[in-house]
């Protein structure tokens, strides 16, 4: 079964038996797919969905059921009364859902729905990924799942807008490449956020992070530190955002600024934006950088950018040095210098003419911390480097590591070893945490915590 899933590594005895019930479930003939597609196309041509979505929900969906019965009365396939019940279910899958992911979705241990081509779906279950039996009919089929997507937050996808970001109802976030651009058929990434937000427990008890390295954090985000989440992708960089915008107290006034929603804060007094692709005259795109500018005129007692990719680097550094602290934001990046390099050319994207020393110096001005988070070969995430801003040293922006993860190996079911290791060095911006009322045991700063 382990080569049937096609798992990207090892799989446990746990999760082929899992994914051997995913295959049962969803394995079926061809002309099982023909006959589901046929109920659909008569479905859409005998009954008026305008005229019946009037109706409560409920009710609406009990007429739809009692239809696609009928038609399937009317068809010659014998079937058993699980089948029937099953097509049935799929067609109301196609009418009110996203048509084969629907199963998928309702699987909340599934974290990544990956469509590669219309016959080609893999998810992401504890870090690992599988192949599953889901298919599309073909390329038209996909298109429709994808447009019904997009079309749901105001967005559009054609050939000359080929790629599209958007979200799912509950913030996944979703993007979709269609041909010309996809060649070998239309792909869909969906990246799914649990129905109940990973806490700051939860990070401890998984072993992301230690307690005293949250403790230090969430000193950091009430003394208003400035932080930088860097990671890779798929490392939890939003989900470790969403546990230190927690830390946010709830009398400041914060204001969010992604290209696609997924933020999952839990304060009241928070202003959401997202950016706009151009419509299909090639006009009325709203950037980042629009958004980050607009935000400073909005009376923020924090500022959170999803992710920094581009020109608004230069504003969000403006900002933290402008009154603004306590800002938050990621930034894709393989380590906390790495991602100094990155301000630099970002920043540089917005204004050619700045020097690399005013950059420099704008970055060592603006960043307090850099956090990164990074996720091993057996699927669980740690972070790896807790990195203070000290400041410039001629034309060098100085850096010192706080807390560091060690990997030291790897057992022999494929579960990384290793240790959580304080550098011993206690950061400068200590006395702004005690100035804010916290209080840090040195001790914390002399800690090591092997992986059990």
């Amino acid at each position: 079964m382990a080569s049937a899933a096609e798992p990207s590594r090892s799989v446990t005895r746990r999760d082929a038996g899992w994914v051997a019930r995913l295959f049962e479930a969803h394995t079926y003939p061809r002309e099982y797919q023909e006959l589901k597609f046929t109920l659909h196309r008569k479905l859409l041509d005998r009954v008026n969905l305008e005229a019946v979505s009037v109706l409560p929900d409920e009710q609406m969906k009990q007429e739809i059921r009692t239809a696609i019965a009928a038609l399937l009365d009317e068809e010659e396939t014998p079937l058993s009364l699980a089948e029937r019940d099953r097509i049935i279910e799929e067609v109301m899958h196609e009418v009110f859902g996203l048509g084969p992911l629907e199963p998928l979705l309702q699987d909340h241990t599934i974290s990544d729905i990956l469509v590669t081509t219309p016959r080609l779906v893999y998810i992401e279950r504890n870090g690992r990924l599988y192949r599953t039996p889901v298919e599309f009919k073909d390329d038209a089929h996909l298109i429709r799942i994808i447009e019904k997507i997009v079309s749901q937050v105001g967005r559009r996808i054609d050939e000359s807008s080929p790629m599209v970001d958007a979200r799912l109802p509950d913030g996944s976030r979703v993007n979709a490449v269609i041909p010309p651009v996809a060649v070998d058929g239309p792909m869909l990434s969906i990246r799914r956020f649990g129905r109940n937000p990973l806490t700051a427990e939860d990070l401890i008890r998984n072993l992301t992070l230690t307690e005293g390295m949250m403790d230090l954090l969430r000193a950091a985000v009430g003394a208003r530190l400035n932080i930088v989440i860097s990671g890779g992708t798929g490392a939890g960089k939003t989900t470790l955002l969403n546990v230190l915008s927690s830390f946010i107290p709830e009398s400041e006034r914060i204001v969010t600024i992604e290209d696609a929603a997924e933020l999952q804060l839990r304060q009241i007094h928070v202003g959401r934006m997202e950016t706009r692709p151009p419509n299909i005259e090639g006009k009325g795109a709203i950037r980042m950088r629009q958004l980050v500018i607009n935000a400073l005129r909005m009376r923020p007692d924090r500022i959170i950018v999803g992710e920094v990719r581009g020109e608004e680097a230069l504003d969000m550094m403006q900002a933290m040095n402008t009154g603004h602290d306590g800002s938050l934001t990621t930034i894709h990046c393989n380590s906390p210098r790495d991602a100094i390099s990155r301000l630099e050319v970002m920043v540089g994207m917005a204004n050619a003419n700045m020097g690399i020393h005013s950059i420099r110096q704008q970055i060592a001005s603006a960043i307090d911390l850099f956090v990164h988070v990074a996720r091993f070969s057996d699927g669980s995430r740690h972070i790896t480097h807790m990195t203070e801003c000290v400041g410039m040293e001629g034309s060098i922006v100085t850096t010192q590591d706080i807390f560091l993860f060690e990997k030291t190996g790897i057992t022999p079911d494929g579960r990384v070893t290793g240790r959580f290791r304080a550098t011993g060095i206690r950061p400068k911006f200590y006395e702004r945490l005690r100035a804010a009322g916290y209080h840090i045991p040195a001790s914390v700063f002399q800690t090591v915590v092997e992986l059990q």
